[in-house]
């Protein structure tokens, strides 16, 4: 069997924001009634969290859950317990109409971090970044210039983004031309 490997292997870049890619993660796509006891059941029996609201992330002993669209969910795992976790939903929602699948393979995650990095990503996505409009537990599904990707928001300040592997090296480098010294807007997405 191969070693599973980050799309680019770590890749960092250093900007007036800093860029860079996450180690692997286990991603699985839930869809079903997000509204249902049986859904509620299973998310909290695999990751100790709540389904979240609309347009949130909610966090448990375990991992995460972001909601993505009214039908679907974003579980974020250790990519070790992704199979694992696989099992538990699918064996969890095995009565109701359900899909559960591992995606941690087709996904890239970079972090985004620094004072300045709400201007990097408002200059790639149509999305408000002002703090009072997007803050630690939220997420969009937006795009990140000209591909689809996913940002959350974290604690402390930081930002996830998602997009599909076969996009990383685009979306590494929009991040990294949008980060560049000289670039500064100086807006910082302000409340």
């Amino acid at each position: 069997m191969s070693k599973a490997v980050s799309a680019l292997d770590g890749v960092t870049f250093d900007g007036f924001a800093k860029v860079e890619e996450t180690r692997l993660r286990g991603m699985i796509t839930v869809r079903g009634d997000l509204s249902s006891k049986e859904m509620a059941a299973a998310v909290t029996a695999a990751t100790g969290a709540a389904v979240p609201e609309v347009r949130k992330v909610t966090s448990g002993n375990t991992g995460a859950v972001a909601w993505m669209s009214p039908d679907e969910l974003l579980v974020v795992v250790d990519y070790e317990a992704a199979n694992t976790t696989v099992a538990t939903l699918t064996d969890a929602l095995k009565d109701s109409h359900a899909l559960v699948a591992n995606v941690s393979d087709a996904r890239a995650v970079f972090r985004l971090s620094g004072d300045s990095s709400r201007d990097v990503l408002a200059k790639l996505a149509p999305v408000d970044f002002a703090k009072d409009a997007f803050g630690a537990g939220d997420i969009r599904r937006s795009r990140i210039a000209q591909v689809p990707a996913a940002v959350w928001g974290n604690e402390d300040g930081s930002f996830e983004v998602i997009c599909f592997r076969s996009v990383a090296q685009y979306v590494f480098d929009v991040l990294k031309v949008s980060a560049q010294p000289g670039g500064e807007v100086g807006f910082h997405c302000r409340a």
